[in-house]
């Protein structure tokens, strides 16, 4: 066969072959079980702070099986959590790395864990499928875990397995029940203070069907109770439908990009709403300790960090500062007012969190490539997921009780 003159001269170079994605590689795989580890090792031993029966053991080792059961139960929803979006990345060929797990010698012992999607996600489906599925298999989890925690509740008895109850065991010997209020307060050189965990609607659900369920300030001595409540809680903040979280993934591929950016900067107010009845009380104790009668200052030096938050989170566009920074205060100062709460110390989990959204997360949601419609049985998924945002969500997480 004779070669064609006019057909310029090529020289073909094979392209290197590239490795399959989603191979996990030794050295990740040793990394990622390393980092578990840790976690496992940092909850076990926070662990044995919250749910350890202090009244029946001489050292902390005595009560390592009681910390490793509450890491198994929280590791479980959160491993399950994240491997979720990991599997549901891996079916889309998506690239994406194994579960950081994070762990921390405070708090619960952890900083949950995360995975890296390493390419841009294209379409509005596989980002739904991937976003989604994480927050469904951790609720799930966490729901089981609770159920049975419910389920399987001993006496109100059981308190007296943890030092530092003497008048509630009194009160459960009289009575047969719990006292409404803590009745052992430590002294204000102990610390003064009894941490009392924040109800939300489904466990408060859950909890009208079970016999012998103790009160928030309680709860955390119960570990499937509280990694349970952990599991849920945590759910409603990867639903925040902000940004690139869970939540967000979910709710702009179901309304787009347009109608996604303004339910963020609307639930952006709600979120610092909720850091306002934090954050007030806390101004208002320390400015009282240091300038006593010039608490209420607290209110002004709360709006004017809240005013600089805003033009940072909505890129100085003034027409949506002023309407959305005017109503979060009002609801803010609302709400302490008719609760008395202006001196009932929060935890500042929502300021964080603010924060959190604006430098880390951002409000609104990059957009995709192709926006595409979902399917009925998506969209039924997706929708429900935002209930369970709020069924799970806490106005206070966690607060302490004087």
């Amino acid at each position: 066969m004779e070669e064609n003159q006019n057909e310029p001269f090529r020289i073909r170079i094979p392209e290197p072959p590239q490795p399959p994605k989603n191979k996990i590689t030794l050295k990740a795989g040793i990394k990622h079980t390393l980092l578990f580890v840790a976690t496992f090792l940092c909850v076990t031993f926070v662990g044995i702070m919250w749910v350890g029966q202090t009244a029946n053991a001489e050292t902390y080792w005595e009560m390592w099986p009681q910390g490793a059961l509450f890491a198994v139960l929280l590791l479980a929803f959160l491993g399950t959590h994240e491997f979720g979006h990991y599997f549901a990345a891996v079916y889309h060929k998506v690239k994406v790395t194994l579960p950081y797990f994070i762990p921390v010698p405070i708090g619960i012992g952890t900083l949950g864990a995360v995975i890296k999607i390493e390419e841009r996600i294209r379409d509005t489906r596989k980002l739904f499928d991937i976003g989604i599925s994480g927050p469904i298999a951790g609720f799930v989890v966490s729901l089981i875990i609770l159920i049975y925690g419910f389920a399987t509740l001993p006496g109100p008895e059981y308190i007296e397995n943890f030092d530092g109850h003497d008048a509630i065991i009194a009160h459960i010997q009289d009575t047969g029940s719990f006292p409404d209020e803590p009745l052992d307060i430590p002294a204000p050189e102990e610390g003064g203070a009894v941490i009392v965990l924040g109800n939300t609607f489904l466990y408060s659900f859950l909890a009208s069907f079970f016999d012998n369920v103790p009160p928030m300030y309680e709860m955390y001595h119960y570990p499937f109770l509280f990694a349970g409540w952990l599991g849920l809680f945590f759910t409603a903040l990867n639903l925040t439908p902000i940004g690139q979280l869970d939540g967000g993934h979910i709710l702009y591929s179901l309304i787009g990009y347009e109608k996604h950016k303004k339910v963020a900067r609307i639930g952006f107010g709600g979120i610092t709403a909720l850091a306002g009845i934090e954050a007030i009380p806390f101004l208002y104790l320390n400015i009282n300790e240091w300038f006593p009668g010039y608490g209420y200052a607290s209110t002004i030096l709360w709006a004017l960090v809240l005013l600089l938050l805003m033009k940072k989170a909505f890129y100085s566009e003034h027409t949506w500062i002023a309407p959305v920074w005017l109503v979060s205060v009002a609801i803010s100062v609302v709400y302490l007012l008719v609760s008395n709460g202006f001196e009932q110390a929060g935890s500042l989990i929502w300021v964080f969190w603010s924060f959190f959204l604006v430098y880390f997360v951002k409000l609104e949601h990059p957009p995709v490539l192709f926006e595409q419609e979902l399917s009925p049985a998506r969209k039924r998924l997706g929708w429900i997921s935002m209930a369970v945002f709020i069924l799970c969500i806490s106005p206070t997480p966690i607060y302490f009780f004087n």
